[in-house]
């Protein structure tokens, strides 16, 4: 499903870029911002050629450090102050990192995207883009304040981002979009979201004990205990019966195209990924019934939920958030 966040929206793949670093530059920036309040960089790691981490102290995490990945455009150096690039946003899925994109698709040889800074930041194995109600306390993890604000002004500050942004994400990074532009209205161009968590309150397999939300070692995900019940640590007790409107609204239309399922080999099928069609489904036709123009869907059946769709869906999306950010890949 695709959708453009000035006239469509897109749900559909996210895209990524490729870049150059200049080795001093990040070094001398992160001294400069120890002890800034908020987020601050206090190391960085050019792990390849295009690629540098930084690793980010934030006080929304309960000051803890965690590691966002930058793909960066060429001619990047942070130290020009004057110079500003445009952003894509790729946001991770449950169960991954701010390192998923990189190594599990073709990104970082993209050439279209060699003029945009692509940000990954961490978002917590089962973190869900929000600031957790942690049963009325609040505080750590409040991953939604230090992405859109935290994050978001450490990079326009120091690292060379631009105001021009757009954010795409996959299964729970693709809700991660979606409640990004819904809540956060003129902060993006454009989203795109990859298998989405896009309508909550129609989830089925999110149960307390679903193998895919859970690890050993690792903080226990939000728990779904029914349909458009989240866990009271996630997002606390909702009086009343369930809300069923998604939150995006009428502002973004959405695009359609149909496709099919050539990449799973026979009879595969995914109890996840027929749910997030489920909920995509839900929300295309929400969207439809409050007037969102140009309302179409890129359905292709509930097959599996994996990383060939997602970067090929990433590579079809591209083109709409290139044209958003006003850059034509080249």
């Amino acid at each position: 499903m695709f959708t453009n966040v000035r006239a469509r929206f897109l749900l559909t793949l996210a895209v990524l870029l490729a870049a150059v670093l200049t080795p001093a530059a990040p070094r001398a920036l992160a001294a400069d911002t120890a002890r800034r309040p908020g987020a601050e960089v206090v190391a960085v790691t050019r792990v390849a050629d295009r690629q540098v981490d930084l690793s980010v102290r934030s006080t929304a995490l309960g000051d803890r450090t965690v590691n966002v990945r930058l793909l960066t455009p060429d001619g990047w150096n942070p130290g020009e102050r004057h110079r500003h690039w445009s952003t894509l946003w790729l946001l991770h899925g449950c169960c991954g990192d701010y390192t998923s994109w990189t190594s599990m698709t073709d990104v970082a040889r993209t050439d279209s995207l060699r003029d945009v800074l692509v940000v990954m930041p961490e978002a917590g194995w089962n973190g869900w883009y929000s600031d957790w109600w942690n049963h009325g306390r609040g505080g750590d993890p409040a991953w939604e304040t230090f992405h859109t604000k935290e994050l978001r002004h450490l990079l326009e500050r120091d690292w060379g981002a631009g105001h021009d942004r757009v954010v795409a994400g996959l299964s729970m990074g693709g809700q991660g979009a979606l409640l990004y532009a819904a809540r956060h209205p003129g902060m993006f161009k454009a989203t795109a979201a990859y298998s989405g968590s896009a309508h909550p309150p129609r989830c089925r397999v999110g149960r307390p004990h679903h193998g895919l939300l859970r690890r050993p070692g690792h903080r226990p995900a939000p728990r779904l205990g029914r349909p458009g019940r989240p866990a009271p640590d996630l997002a606390g007790p909702r009086p009343g019966p369930p809300r069923q409107t998604p939150e995006i609204t009428p502002r973004l239309p959405v695009l359609r195209r149909r496709h099919h399922r050539p990449l799973d080999p026979p009879g595969a099928t995914s109890a996840l990924e027929a749910d997030f069609n489920r909920q995509n489904h839900a929300l295309a036709a929400e969207l439809k019934r409050v007037g969102a123009r140009q309302v179409t869907t890129h359905f292709y059946g509930p097959g599996t939920h994996g990383w060939p769709y997602w970067e090929r869906e990433l590579h079809a999306s591209l083109p709409m958030l290139l044209e958003a950010l006003g850059t034509d890949g080249g």
